[in-house]
């Protein structure tokens, strides 16, 4: 839905510059996301440093604050939803919830949003969808996503996942993570 990789790349370089590590280009950081945002600084530290804990501290404090500097919806996404409006639906990301929250408030105000939260494993597992399945009222439905977490979390979940090819990755990648559903821009 929301192109994020801009703001989550400075977020995470204004932590690695806090500590004097290099830092990451956008291109790095699309292939780090989708596993959490601990997943994302321990990916970007470079190799050998074991201070996730006070890098993620960082990141978090700087994005909480510039999580919507460079974000913005892809090319068409308003005017998709817009005629989906009837549709329940979700957002379920695995960026941290008050970031989540905050960016589906500016940009698909009424959509529910969970992000991650303690007490939720994050996707794969696929207890955050069905939160949001549950908060939205229903059972089933189609899960979208652009990532191979996405992936995996609609067959852990025993849902059909259709691929967005315009995100975090490339058809040859969602592919070989088990997508067999794509969407193209």
């Amino acid at each position: 839905l929301l192109d994020t990789l801009g703001d989550l790349r400075n977020s995470v370089n204004v932590a690695l510059a806090s500590f004097g590590y290099p830092q990451r280009t956008l291109a790095e950081i699309r292939s780090f996301v989708g596993t959490g945002a601990r997943n994302l600084c321990r990916l970007s530290m470079p190799e050998g440093k074991d201070n996730t804990d006070e890098v993620l501290a960082a990141f978090q404090s700087h994005y909480k604050d510039h999580c919507n500097i460079e974000t913005g919806p892809y090319a068409g996404i308003p005017a998709a939803l817009e005629e989906l409006k009837d549709i329940p639906m979700a957002i379920v990301s695995n960026k941290p919830d008050y970031a989540v929250k905050e960016l589906a408030a500016t940009y698909f105000p009424g959509i529910y949003a969970l992000g991650e939260v303690a007490g939720t494993p994050r996707k794969p597992a696929p207890d955050m969808l069905y939160k949001a399945m549950a908060h939205i009222g229903v059972d089933t439905c189609i899960y979208i996503g652009d990532s191979e977490v996405d992936v995996t979390t609609a067959h852990g979940a025993g849902l059909s996942c259709l691929s967005v090819t315009w995100g975090f990755r490339d058809e040859d990648r969602l592919r070989a993570a088990g997508a067999t559903h794509f969407c193209h821009a």
